[in-house]
């Protein structure tokens, strides 16, 4: 498995990509409406903005309480049937499905687990 994303909620995403960008030097790789993709450099892993309800919508999970922590890992194997496989292994190992894996309106194929203390990770590949 390769970690490819760190995605973090954010309440003002305006806020936010001014931090990482004119703070932290990281550059814009991707800018839509309410989602901010940056690079942090060679070798590590993507960081991604998405604004915090989105982000809960996006998992399926209430934006207060407990439901959404503000993070997600991602990973993105090369099929769909190895996103069905990796949901499956952590699901074997500990793991609980939060959202199924199914078809995405932007075309991808996604869904989320949680690890045993609830932390969230998606699934995610473009390819059939």
């Amino acid at each position: 498995m390769r970690m490819s994303a760190v995605m973090l909620g954010v309440e003002d995403l305006d806020r936010a990509r001014r931090f990482y960008v004119e703070g932290l030097g990281c550059e814009v790789e991707k800018d839509t409406r309410g989602f901010v993709a940056l690079s942090a450099g060679d070798g590590a892993p993507q960081l991604a903005l998405y604004e915090w309800g989105a982000a809960a919508r996006d998992a399926g999970v209430p934006a207060e309480g407990s439901g959404f922590r503000g993070v997600s890992f991602h990973v993105n194997p090369d099929t769909r049937a190895a996103v069905d496989e990796l949901i499956g292994r952590a699901v074997a190992a500990g793991g609980s499905v939060v959202r199924e894996a199914a078809p995405a309106d932007w075309g991808g194929y996604f869904g989320y687990v949680s690890d045993p203390d609830g932390y969230l990770w998606k699934v995610t590949t473009y390819g059939s």
